[in-house]
């Protein structure tokens, strides 16, 4: 790996813009298993490189439960696959302190970006609470990170509203304005299914908020109807009626669901890009073959990175 190969995602976004090209990228989340690993770093990205995306995220799991599965595949990425990498950070279970020694490794290991989240509770638990000397909100996590100043920073973004925001979606809209202003350099929103829903968010952002900073869809390939009922249960993002009709006909065909879900988010993709989106973020599930499909349909594959 060249080290100048590994770049803050500000720079990429601002000479992808220039350039007119998408900013392609993938989101990956630690496996449970040592053959899972095997798989995602020795199969999946590898598969990925031929798409010769701009980067790649890693996921870190609830409660902070993979802080170190997740640096660890951080680093591989970087070191043996020379792509760029994304890692999220959240508030969850840490103080100050404990948040400042994972930045601290993931500084040693060359982490040029880091995705900053409030995240979600830990396993049996449905509310967020503060951990003592740490976080609250995201935008403290965003200020703590700009103050160290050697980080790009990614903030989530959410076309229908955060779940948890009971005030309504406009309300969710100006707390991520106020998050941009803390120090973000990029938004990636929720997976949603109608363009819709990030039209009316980007242009509430930019055109009455005056955002300035890439706002990045994020896309999700469906696999299964169950897969798709259980995320968006989760989320609080919809399925439009008529998606949800063809889903529910292919309850007992994962197949036909798959390809069902790659036809839609190639029609979601190719109207998003003619529509001047800044990139397309992929949440592959850490399978190859549906993202890949919706390169080729897009005459993306080989598009990508520098």
């Amino acid at each position: 790996m060249k080290e100048s190969s590994i770049r803050p995602l500000r720079e990429v976004f601002r000479e992808k813009r220039a350039a007119g090209q998408p900013v392609i990228s993938f989101e990956f989340f630690p496996p449970k298993t040592p053959e899972g690993d095997a798989s995602l770093l020795e199969r999946t990205i590898p598969g990925l490189k031929a798409f010769r995306p701009d980067y790649c995220s890693v996921t870190y799991g609830a409660g902070g439960s993979t802080r170190d599965k997740s640096l660890m595949i951080v680093d591989r990425i970087q070191k043996e696959h020379g792509l760029t990498a994304l890692a999220h950070l959240t508030c969850v279970n840490a103080t100050r302190e404990e948040i400042g020694e994972v930045l601290a490794e993931a500084q040693a290991l060359g982490v040029k970006n880091i995705l900053a989240l409030r995240g979600d509770p830990p396993a049996g638990s449905d509310v967020f609470t503060k951990t003592e000397g740490g976080f609250e909100y995201s935008y403290e996590l965003v200020e703590y990170l700009r103050d160290l100043g050697d980080f790009s920073i990614g903030v989530a973004g959410f076309p229908e509203g955060h779940i948890a925001c009971k005030e309504g979606k406009h309300v969710d809209w100006d707390r991520l304005k106020h998050k941009i202003d803390c120090g973000a350099d990029f938004v990636i929103t929720q997976l949603f299914f109608d363009n819709a829903d990030f039209y009316e968010f980007r242009d509430h952002l930019t055109k009455q908020l005056g955002v300035k900073v890439p706002l990045v869809p994020g896309i999700l390939p469906v696999l299964s109807a169950g897969q798709a009922k259980r995320f968006t249960g989760l989320c609080g993002a919809r399925i439009p009626e008529p998606m949800l009709q063809r889903l529910n006909e292919l309850t007992d065909d994962d197949a036909g669901a798959a390809e069902f879900g790659v036809e839609h988010a190639t029609a979601q993709c190719r109207d998003l890009l003619a529509n001047g989106v800044v990139g397309i973020h992929f949440y592959c599930l850490n399978k190859l073959p549906s993202c890949a499909a919706v390169l080729r349909n897009l005459n993306l594959d080989g598009h990508t990175g520098d």
